[in-house]
């Protein structure tokens, strides 16, 4: 007789087959490694790493930078959205 469905493969019911289970290597900050005290809102060339094709601000976890500088970052790309160095929405 088979087992119930609740009770087979409850170890990895909510997961994903072949994900990792624990914390993976943390990414190094760009900005820590370089030793830039401030983030210029005028080099888009660095900024552009930081923003996904759609035009949004990547997060810290996709990133890899650290906290202090993702804010930073944040605060840079949206003054080179408002001086149109930067586009709002990526092209579609």
């Amino acid at each position: 007789m088979p087992a119930p469905k609740s009770d087979r493969n409850s170890s990895t019911q909510g997961r994903k087959r072949g994900a990792p289970t624990g914390p993976g290597r943390r990414k190094s900050c760009f900005f820590c490694k370089s030793k830039v005290d401030e983030v210029d809102y005028k080099n888009i060339n660095e900024l552009r790493r930081y923003v996904s094709e759609k035009g949004k601000i990547r997060n810290r976890r996709i990133s890899g930078a650290c906290r202090r500088h993702q804010r930073q970052v944040a605060v840079a790309v949206k003054r080179a959205r408002e001086l149109a160095l930067l586009p709002y929405v990526g092209d579609k």
